[in-house]
């Protein structure tokens, strides 16, 4: 009887230890599938694109409450064409990085610069020409004719974005020649312009597609310096390593580039100043 018992014991505890690996292994399977590193491209799932809402026009808010862009535009077709379910979930894009590793987002698509980021993401192709710029206002452009002429004076950029990578970067020098002994930053280029308007500051910093949108938006109000900060491209942002679904968007970007949406994208947006001569992705 005794040995029975002892037999009856160890059964039991092999089976206690059994169960509680296949839910440690359970419970790992299911960690992996919400973060996006460990998601290939499957039918039905879910696709959730970080953005930036203060970013137009590759993404923001319209005048229906509703998310809206050239960028989410882009990615509702691509996720259509998959059979994922496209999320749009704007993040703070100081806290990107924390929002893609965690799982809360799929990929950063929003005018999303790729040069200097590629060891920490994984992207797909680039597929729009993008560059870095100076914005005055219209009537300074003559004064404020070069980058050494704003020597002295105040230069705002987003916080967090590819010009003030620049400027703490291959453009250091200049950026300790500003007011202050650098630029300065703001939470998002709406407040950056509505500071150059207002005469707060004296020239913003920022992609070119952000400036052509604006000089489309206010008419014979700015000006983008001749001299540039950079040249650069978009592309669409991955946690490290998802290298599968990174080209899985970029085929079908190619796709729709093939098919005639891309264009058809570009000219509806081409009143906030995106232009199809800038597709890079054939």
């Amino acid at each position: 009887m005794e040995d029975a018992m002892k037999r009856i014991t160890w059964i039991v505890a092999c089976a206690a230890t059994l169960a509680l690996a296949l839910f440690a292994l359970s419970g790992c399977g299911s960690k992996a599938e919400n973060a996006s590193v460990a998601v290939g491209p499957t039918e039905g799932m879910d696709f959730i694109v970080g953005f930036d809402q203060e970013y137009p026009p590759y993404g923001f808010v319209g005048d229906d409450g509703q998310y809206t862009g050239f960028d989410l535009e882009l990615a509702k077709e691509v996720c259509a064409r998959n059979g994922w379910n496209f999320k749009a979930q704007p993040v703070n894009w100081d806290a990107k990085d924390a929002e893609l590793n965690g799982g809360a987002v799929t990929c950063l698509w929003n005018g999303f610069t790729k040069e200097g980021r590629e060891k920490n993401y994984t992207f797909s192709e680039p597929y729009m020409l993008n560059g870095q710029v100076v914005v005055v206002k219209a009537d300074k452009a003559s004064e404020y004719g070069t980058l050494d002429a704003l020597a002295g004076k105040t230069v705002v950029t987003q916080v967090d974005s590819s010009a003030l990578e620049v400027l703490q970067g291959a453009k250091a020098d200049l950026n300790a020649s500003f007011a202050g002994g650098a630029v300065n930053q703001v939470s998002d280029y709406n407040a950056a312009f509505m500071d150059l308007q207002s005469g707060a500051c004296d020239a913003v910093a920022c992609d070119l597609s952000i400036a052509e949108y604006q000089m489309s938006a206010n008419p014979g109000a700015y000006a983008v310096l001749k001299d540039t900060l950079s040249d650069e491209h978009y592309a669409v942002g991955f946690a490290k390593g998802n290298t599968e679904l990174a080209d899985a968007v970029t085929e079908t970007l190619r796709e729709m580039n093939a098919d005639g949406t891309v264009k058809a994208l570009c000219d509806k947006y081409a009143e906030y100043g995106i232009s199809y001569e800038n597709w890079t992705l054939k």
